[in-house]
């Protein structure tokens, strides 16, 4: 492996580039059973709803306009609720950040095929995927006097452009220096935000705002500073640019302490679930016998799901540590188990909801006439 640093600076981005020896595509991809042409990949496509897929090749940035309205940018900390059941995340996401002396080694690229809710291509993700994710946040940056961002490539070098390249570093007293955007973050893409006057057709005029984005996902050194690029030229102070990154975090746990009642005369276990996982499901895959005759089928590893209607109450388990790991009860769950405050129906519980993690205990089968729970 050879290596050299650069001291490139644009847009106030400095970049170290690290070349490594030629990486084989498949290798790069994480694939070994798929082939493909990625010479559409040397370049980014913009976001524009008109722009081909990223499939079929570079699309030069197309400078979008729309109604101040249209274009409100909801800037989140954690996108974790596309990832997981745990919903809208309630904690501080950076507490699950993964240690920077792991980033480098855990970053990967995918090849996803195209689907309904995703463009084909390759993507940013994490090799360890059932304990880590990459989770997408957005920041907000003045671009006068440059952003202050240093950029490491992890990996690239290659002809087609396919790399990875991380943040290295803030330039103290740049404009990013207190964004969010932290080291070990990679940017995947970049969108210039700038705002002005024009004539509706009524004649009147309305402020709108300009979007031009590139996208920088999974690229090297070389084909980021190219994207890069291609962003219009700084037109006036006022100007920001939306960084949109990836980052890579551990998934929350739940360790769930569980207590059996006297008739099945078994002895307490404990079991580790990740947020998200839904309770009836995750017992049964693990082997716990619940009250529900038509789980047992399903306790050979299934999924374990009778029509999860919350109706049977069969599952019903009682939480007596952790009630505030899991999601709300609906009103539906709130009749049924009216007379028993401390217990939940099993199908319709998420654990860890709000990506929050701790301690539960809980009794199985607490209706089976022997507990006073």
């Amino acid at each position: 492996m050879k290596t050299m640093s650069a001291s490139t600076k644009f847009e106030g981005v400095r970049c170290r580039k690290t070349i490594f020896s030629p990486i084989s595509l498949l290798t790069l991809l994480g694939c070994a059973a798929y082939q493909m042409n990625v010479n559409a990949f040397l370049l980014p496509k913009t976001s524009s709803t008109n722009s081909p897929s990223i499939m079929q090749g570079y699309a030069p940035p197309k400078t979008i306009q729309s109604t101040s309205s249209d274009t409100d940018v909801e800037i989140s900390n954690s996108a974790a609720s596309r990832y997981t059941g745990a919903g809208t995340a309630a904690v501080d996401m950076n507490k699950y950040n993964l240690p920077i002396d792991q980033i480098a080694s855990e970053w990967t690229a995918n090849l996803q095929a195209q689907t309904s809710m995703q463009e084909g291509g390759v993507y940013l993700g994490a090799k360890s995927k059932k304990e880590v994710f990459a989770d997408t946040l957005k920041f907000e940056v003045k671009r006068a006097g440059g952003l202050g961002i240093e950029l490491l490539e992890l990996a690239g070098g290659r002809e087609d452009g396919l790399g990875i390249t991380i943040v290295s570093g803030l330039v103290e007293g740049g404009n990013a220096e207190g964004s969010g955007i932290i080291e070990g973050d990679s940017i995947v893409q970049l969108t210039v935000m700038k705002k002005g006057p024009t004539s509706s057709n009524a004649g009147v005029l309305s402020e709108v705002e300009e979007q031009t984005s590139v996208s920088t996902e999974c690229l090297g050194y070389d084909a980021t500073v190219d994207s890069i690029i291609n962003l219009p030229d700084l037109a006036s102070d006022d100007e920001t640019v939306m960084i949109t990154v990836k980052r890579l975090r551990r998934m929350p746990k739940v360790t769930v302490k569980l207590q059996f009642p006297p008739s099945q005369n078994e002895p307490d276990a404990t079991i580790e679930l990740f947020a998200g996982e839904n309770l009836r499901r995750a017992m049964l895959t693990r082997g716990v016998k619940l009250n529900d005759a038509l789980s047992r089928r399903f306790d050979s590893g299934g999924i374990g799901d009778c029509g999860s209607e919350g109706t049977c109450a069969t599952c019903v388990v009682s939480v007596s540590k952790g009630d505030d790991l899991l999601n709300d009860m609906n009103l539906q769950e709130q009749q049924i188990l009216a007379k028993n405050p401390r217990w939940r129906l099993a199908c319709r519980a998420i654990v860890g909801h709000g990506m929050k993690e701790g301690d539960m205990t809980i009794q199985v089968n607490p209706d089976d006439g022997t507990s006073d729970l």
